[in-house]
């Protein structure tokens, strides 16, 4: 399993909290690349709900990773 932020960023919609049954059913039906898919299907769960992106790609960059100092400029 690989993700990248182009993979990543189609399920920034999904709906939140969801399963890895749901987040697969939005991924096919939004249209996301097969690769999504699989990196969906390759997750192990225990019926666990994921809250967010970062639940299942950890290094996913949060708004604060981009964040600059407005004022310097």
């Amino acid at each position: 399993m690989y993700w990248t932020l182009e993979l990543a960023s189609k399920l920034e919609d999904a709906p939140w909290p969801a399963t890895k049954d749901e987040l697969i059913d939005y991924a096919t039906r939004s249209g996301a690349p097969l690769e999504v898919i699989e990196n969906l299907q390759e997750i192990e769960e225990d019926g666990e709900i994921f809250e967010t992106i970062e639940d299942i790609w950890p290094d996913y960059p949060s708004n604060e990773d981009f964040f600059f100092n407005e004022d310097e400029y």
